[in-house]
């Protein structure tokens, strides 16, 4: 199916440049998008390993944050002495 889509110069400029961020042509990211956006039907479910790979592929592109050290998820660092 081909859907035609008018779009202000300026979303189409923004979605040129998330798609390039991606790797993608613009035709290829705008499915990424909706298919991220339609439910997915039943009986289509993903096996994990195609659960993990969308998981993956969604995340791309995305800044690596380093994991907070135990000291600074302690129940001590995060309720002070009120949870005592």
């Amino acid at each position: 199916m081909t859907v035609t889509i008018e779009l202000p110069a300026d979303i189409e400029a923004d979605l040129v440049a998330q798609a390039r961020t991606h790797g993608l042509e613009l035709p290829q990211y705008v499915e990424h998008l909706l298919r991220e956006q339609v439910p997915a039907r039943a009986g289509s479910a993903l096996s994990p390993a195609e659960r993990a790979a969308a998981w993956r592929e969604s995340t791309r592109g995305l800044p690596h944050t380093p994991p907070l050290s135990d000291d600074a998820i302690s129940r001590e660092s995060i309720y002070g002495d009120r949870g005592r």
